[in-house]
Formats: C-alpha cells, structure tokens, sequence
C-alpha cells in the first residue's frame, strides 16, 4: 500500500488529500475544522482528522506532496516588483520579511508543521508540484477520461494564470501558458471588487448579479483587455492596482467607467447589474475563443476544467451549449483546494509511473470525500449541546422529511460524509421546497442572513433530468447552468429582471428560477447518495416534483458546517425548522429557547 499526501495551503482554502495506490479516498479543507472562511493556514485540523478518520498515522505516509513551487512563487513576486519599481514599494517592504522568513523556505515549514505528528519524519519524503500542474491533474486523472485536453484559468499560480495541457493515459503535458499579470482570474476578481463584494469569495455574487443587468459595457473592458482571435489576450496594467498595490482596481479604472467602487452592502444601482453582466459577457468570449481555437489545433472529443474559474457554472454552461467537445468533466474543488488531490495525483502517476485505470465515472465518489459521524457519536454530541430529538430509521426519516419539505418547512440535511470543494450537495445542505415563491426570500434573508438577489440551486433526481432543464449533461458538482424546458415556465412578459423581481412566479419551481430562466443544476444519483436520492424521490410521490431547493448548510460568511454541534448551532441561530443529523431528527419548536443565538453577526459578509 503506498500512501500520498496532497497539501494546499498558505494562500487561500487550504486542504489535504489522501490517495492510496492511485484512489482518492479523503479530502478536505481547513476552513470546516477551523471555521474561519477561506483559511490559508497549514491544514493542521483538516491533516489531524485525516489520521483520525482514516485510522493511519503520518508514520503510515509514503509521500507529501505540496501543490506549488515557493521558489518560483518568490521569483515571480521578485521580478514584479522590479518591473514596476518604484511603484509597490510598501508592498515590497510588508511581503519581503513574511516570504524571508516563512514561505521561501516552505520546506521547512512543512516539516515543521508534519513533525508534530511525527517528530522524525524525513523531510526527504516531501515534494512539490507545480500549480498549473496541480490544479490539471485534479481535473483529468479523475474524469472518466482516457484522453483530453485540460484548460486551467485562475487568479495567478507561480507564473501561469491560464494554460492548456494535454492528458493521455497516466501523462499530462503543459504545452502552453498566459503568464502573470495577464489573468483572467484578475479580471473577474477585479470587477467583483468594483462591484462591492469580496475578493477571492463573492466571484459567484458577480455571476449570480450579471443575468440582472445588460451587456452594455463590453467595449470599455475590451479598452483594458486585448483580445486576440485564438483566445490569448494581454492586459493594460495602468488600470489595475493588483501587481504592486492593495486594491484590485486603480483610479484610471474609475474614470474609464465614471464611477467609484461600490461599498459593500449599499444599494446594488443597474450600473453594477450591467457591469456584472458584461464582464460575465466578456469572460465566457475569451474562454470560447481558447477552446475553439485549441480544439482545431489538437483536435480533442474531451475536456477537462480545473482553476477558480472553472467554478462559473454560466461560463461551463456556455462550453456545454457549444457543442466543441463531445464531454466535458470539471473538478468539483476546481480552486486551490482541489490542488491537494492533483499535487497527489502528478506525483504518483508522473513521478512513481503508475498505470492509470480508467472507469466509466470519474473517481471523486460524488465529492463526499469528507468526515463521516456515526450515530453514537452524533448521540454524544447532540446531548452534550442539550438537543430535543429522536431517533428514526432511515425509511420513516425520509418520509418524515418530504413532508416537512412539502409543508413549507427549511431543513437542515446532515447526512454521511462531508463534501469536498465549494457546493454543497446533499450531505451538508438546507433543503426546501421549490414551489414555493416565497421560499427564495425566507432562505437569503432569514435563514442565511445574505443579499436577497442570490438564486438558489435545484437538486434533481438525475433520470428525470431532460424533462425539466434544457441539457442532457449530468451536473453531480453543481457546476453546470441550463435553462427551464418551456412546458414548465409561466412567462410574464411584464416581469423584468430587477433585484425586486426575484420572487416573481417564472416557473413550477419558482424558488430555484433565476430571472433570466436559468438554474445552477445538481443531478442526484443513486450510487453516490443514496438516502439524498430517496428522499427527493419521496418528495416526488407527494408532489410530482422531482426537484428541492438545495443550498450550503451555514450563514453568510461561515464555512459550510463540519460537524453535528456545528450543524445544531447554525439551527438554533437562524430560522430553520428542522433538522436532520444522520438518523436523528430535532424539530425548532421542540428546543430549549435558552438556546436560541443570535447567529447573524458572528461571521463577516462573504
């Protein structure tokens, strides 16, 4: 048995993997243990429960394997600085001793961090990855792939920020690269930035605000972004700040839009609707561009998608709609966390020379790659918090739950082992009825305490698919957009799409329509969840909906919740009804009202 592990950390959403002989068989991300959003931390907590859950000890470790190469991190900072000098020159002063002393010896570090768990561990056993190559790995050594070409696009990595690459059988080859401070990544997050949300965290704002508004500016951001015909583009850096200052954007930026960054959670004006919607325009054109041109170049049937900007679900559903490739498969944790699988991944096949098995599903195991509690370690937790419950079979539990969920009651789902990347999806999800017009609003405002625009995610019983959205690509990540077949909209043609509008009736399942008729999808299937399985299908029975609302179980601001005391004080701090932890079911009525929270301002908005 041979024995990898894969670590992301120090920048954004540290994580571990482990791979046993070439097979995924956990992985998760620091921010669940620590619950601080995005911790960039080493994931001692995420490393810790590895051991626990997996019953293993560091000494049981063949190999640690680290997702990047700090020294060319550090060369590329270096000659940044240089190229801009004497601009920057504070951010030199602040970054220079942090990198002196920490991460240009990462190695150490490493080490350091490992020995804890192991004090004589050799620091001989521990490797690096490259990013870009991390980040492709993740993506085509999981898909059900035997060849494709690999698109990665991200903020920035050592040099890369977009690069393609080519997987065949246990091989992937970077053939080509857009190097910092052109970025795609950049852009978006640059404009998120002017549009009041969180670097890093509200892209998917961005997204989900672009369908309110026009594509009226294209033209001035092709003022600041060259494009060329075959994708590549380059970037005007007098407007951005990104390179050697602490905002995104500069004043020059300002003046090319006659506006000022919008500050956060003031008034969303149509400017910034409109501003989201070109931005979403021009990115999904750069990207199409790319995959054109790559695919008359190398000549692929299949893709795979890996980099935070793989995580636009518009964008994944705009590459679908072109029919350029026959299959696309996209890493579920496609930003820096999914990088610890990857780095695992290049290291065993590329550097051991394993032979790859290729199966007719990808290998992720639906993404429930997490920490699992047993039913008596539930009993003890919920006890311990002082939890009114009782204890259900599986079959009556989910009876039970369908009809909460017809009734109009939020329920928070806990159930088997936690999701890995971004989504939740159906192991650590508030579910709802989406028939229900109002649900949308009672979600975002009473439940997750966010902004009222945000649209809510379908989970979908798989093989009823087709007979509701207008795709036939699978969606298990959450990471595809399709519109509402015809037969199931109720169109208005006095409805416009303004943020006051959302909770206007556009379909049968309102909760889960967008304004422009679209929805983030989530196909459910049997072999990877099957109690989340039964329960939509229960719901089906008693509704003829084949469908529920299907959002992360926290607030805005917290990471999604790890374990069952977590899931409890999320319940008992906002207005869900129900809950469910495993075989446990706990109505809100029923709790002791001492220990009621007021949840809504312990985490920072997103």
């Amino acid at each position: 048995m041979k024995r990898i592990i894969g670590i992301s950390a120090f920048y954004h959403d540290s994580a571990v993997a482990l791979i046993e002989n070439g097979k995924i068989v956990y992985a998760s991300q620091e921010e669940r243990f620590s619950r601080l959003k995005h911790d960039h931390r080493f994931p001692f907590l995420a490393l810790k429960n590895l051991f626990k859950f997996n019953k293993i000890s560091l000494d049981d470790i063949d190999y640690v394997v680290f997702f990047e190469k700090p020294f060319l991190k550090f060369e590329r900072l270096i000659e940044t600085y240089l190229a801009f000098a004497p601009y920057g020159f504070k951010q030199f002063l602040i970054s220079m001793p942090i990198w002196l002393k920490d991460k240009l010896f990462m190695k150490q570090s490493i080490l350091k961090s490992l020995r804890f768990f192991s004090k004589d561990f050799d620091e001989n056993r521990i490797f690096f990855s490259e990013h870009h190559l991390s980040h492709a790995a993740s993506a085509f050594y999981p898909s059900p792939f035997k060849d494709a070409l690999i698109f990665t696009a991200d903020g920035v990595g050592e040099w890369a920020t977009t690069s393609l690459s080519v997987g065949k059988l246990n091989n992937v080859e970077m053939i080509k690269e857009i190097h910092f401070p052109n970025s795609l990544g950049l852009l978006y997050s640059a404009f998120t930035y002017f549009c009041g949300f969180k670097v890093n965290s509200g892209e998917y704002k961005l997204m989900g605000l672009a369908p309110y508004g026009e594509n009226k500016y294209s033209h001035l951001i092709k003022k600041i972004i060259d494009i060329k015909d075959d994708g590549s583009f380059r970037m005007d850096q007098s407007y951005f700040d990104y390179s050697t200052g602490f905002k995104m954007t500069s004043s020059k930026f300002n003046d090319l839009f006659k506006k000022e960054p919008r500050k956060p959670e003031t008034k969303i004006t149509k400017f910034y609707m409109d501003l989201a919607a070109s931005i979403q325009n021009v990115t999904e054109e750069i990207l199409l561009k790319i995959l054109k041109s790559s695919k008359s170049e190398y000549n692929f049937q299949n893709l795979c998608l890996a980099g935070g900007v793989a995580l636009n679900c518009v964008a994944n559903g705009k590459i679908i709609e072109s029919k350029l490739f026959k299959k696309i498969w996209i890493q579920p944790a496609a930003g820096d966390a999914g990088g610890a699988i990857g780095a695992a991944l290049a290291f065993w096949y590329q550097n051991l020379k394993k032979k790859r098995i290729i199966s007719n599903s990808d290998s992720m195991k639906g993404s429930y790659l997490g920490p699992k509690f047993e039913n008596n370690e539930v009993l003890n937790e919920l006890k311990q918090v002082g939890a009114k419950f009782k204890r259900i079979n599986s079959n009556n539990l989910v009876k039970k739950v369908s009809k909460y969920l017809k009734n109009g009651k939020a329920v928070g789902w806990f159930s088997g082992r936690m999701e890995f990347g971004p989504r939740a999806l159906g192991a650590r999800s508030i579910l709802a009825d989406p028939r229900d017009p109002a649900m949308q609003k009672k979600l975002n405002l009473k439940i997750k305490f966010r902004e009222s625009f945000r649209p809510f995610a379908p989970s979908i019983l798989n093989n009823d698919l087709k007979n509701w959205f207008k795709t036939s690509q699978t969606s298990p990540y959450m990471l595809l957009v399709s519109k509402i077949v015809r037969d199931k909209l109720k169109k208005n043609k006095s409805i416009k799409k303004e943020l006051a509008t959302i909770n206007e009736v556009r379909s049968l399942i309102p909760a889960v329509t967008h304004v422009d008729y679209s929805a983030r999808i989530q196909t459910v299937h049997k072999d990877t969840n099957l109690l989340f399985f039964k329960l939509i299908s229960e719901f089906k029975k008693l509704t003829g909906v084949p469908v529920l609302v299907n959002t992360s179980f926290n607030i805005r601001g917290e990471p999604i919740v790890c374990t069952p005391t977590d899931a409890f004080k999320c319940f008992m701090g906002t207005n869900l009804d129900v809950l469910v932890i495993e075989n446990f079911l706990l109505i809100k009525e029923q709790q002791d009202k001492s220990k009621l929270k007021n949840y809504k301002k312990k985490f920072e908005l997103d």
